[in-house]
């Protein structure tokens, strides 16, 4: 299996892109920081980091029937099933997903079969340091998940880390107070030098729910270079407050995952990936899209990496990083300043700026897609003297 397993997510270069990535690496130095490197087009999946979020949107079903749940030990059990099922969601080898640039969004809807829906919006909030911020609610459900993703990359010699920094929080909205801060792992591409390159989780990541004294704690373990295998997790949740172990997990985050009751001994699947089915977001088509909406803005280099002409996916690449610079400069010489279109920067956190919303859940819905939705919501720009500078 854990051969098999490699197989499947591992990557052996051609020598051509295997001599430009080798001409990359020499320029750097161990502990750089990577994010100011243009990366070769090679090494980019077709989609930008903004859509990529929604991958742990994939399977609704773990999560918005939770806030009808009347114990919150299992509340609880059944955020972190959902947290977990969304890492198993990648391409084949190392692959990396466009850096969005600033102002850059993604919107999506997904409607059930029950009549309700959700709604998401993503936005590139920050570009150095990066930032993209993020709002998923479904009212209906009495559900909002929200946080910001804030990656610092690493060269470590034949490998480079991501480290996740940056949080997500998930609200049930009737039961007030009952928030869960979720951490999350590191990301490393390893063999970039030699062997074969694999993409891999590691480290550690939290969920956690102060109101209720509950914690899981979960190691991502990376393999050994002679033992391990590829993909294993491990995690206990725990009382905070007494470190009583209630529950262990086990297995792989990109398989099936166990989850044992430590008082009554019972181990059953938590997740299986086999088993499971990625649920299908609504996304407007292209020509619908604002010039600054994820797919839209990259669709030509999208299109250049599906067809394999690494060449004219570099140009339109660079198109879109060399507007990104002369954007930058313009603002800088009219003395303007940018502000995120959705998210109010406050305490250092990147929150929906929509926050007067009615407590009918169908009202509420219709306020929030006529702000994310609407073409005449604020053009991100402000002056100086009204606006916080964010980075």
């Amino acid at each position: 299996m854990a051969d098999e397993e490699c197989t499947n997510d591992t990557e052996v270069l051609d020598e051509e892109p295997r001599s430009i990535l080798l001409g990359l690496i020499s320029q750097l130095r161990k502990g750089m920081d990577l994010h100011r490197v243009t990366l070769p087009t090679f090494v980019l999946e077709p989609r930008s980091m903004l859509e990529r979020i929604t991958d742990f949107m994939s399977h609704p079903e773990l999560i918005l029937g939770v806030s009808k749940q009347d114990d919150k030990l299992q509340r609880f059990v059944s955020v972190v099933k959902y947290y977990l099922s969304g890492w198993h969601i990648k391409p084949k080898g190392v692959k990396k997903p466009y850096n969005p640039v600033l102002g850059e969004h993604f919107r999506a809807k997904w409607k059930f079969s029950d009549n309700t829906e959700s709604i998401f919006v993503s936005e590139q909030v920050s570009h150095h340091p990066p930032i993209s911020a993020y709002y998923y609610v479904s009212p209906e459900n009495n559900l909002i998940i929200s946080g910001d993703i804030r990656p610092k990359s690493k060269f470590l010699g034949n490998s480079a880390a991501t480290l996740m920094q940056g949080e997500s929080k998930i609200f049930f909205t009737n039961r007030p107070g009952e928030v869960y801060r979720i951490t999350m792992p590191n990301v490393y591409a390893r063999g970039i030098l030699f062997g074969r390159m694999v993409l891999e989780l590691g480290d550690n990541a939290t969920v956690r729910c102060e109101k209720n004294d509950l914690i899981c704690e979960i190691e991502f373990r990376t393999k050994g270079f002679f033992t391990g295998s590829y993909n294993s997790i491990y995690g206990k949740i725990k009382r905070e407050s007494t470190g009583e172990c209630l529950y262990e997990i086990t297995g792989k985050w990109s398989d099936i995952m166990y989850i044992k009751n430590l008082t009554t001994g019972n181990k059953e699947v938590l997740f299986n990936v086999r088993e499971s089915k990625i649920y299908p977001k609504i996304v407007a088509p292209e020509e619908e899209q604002e010039e600054n909406e994820s797919r839209r803005l990259w669709s030509k280099v999208t299109s250049a990496l599906i067809g394999r002409n690494l060449d004219l996916a570099t140009d339109e690449k660079t198109i879109i990083e060399d507007n990104q610079r002369n954007e930058a400069k313009l603002r800088e010489a009219e003395g303007i300043d940018w502000r995120p279109r959705f998210f109010l920067y406050e305490n250092d956190e990147f929150n929906f700026k929509q926050t007067h919303l009615s407590k009918d859940p169908q009202i509420a819905k219709h306020q929030i897609e006529s702000f994310i939705f609407s073409s005449n919501s604020p053009s991100g720009l402000a002056s100086l003297a009204d606006n916080k500078k964010i980075g």
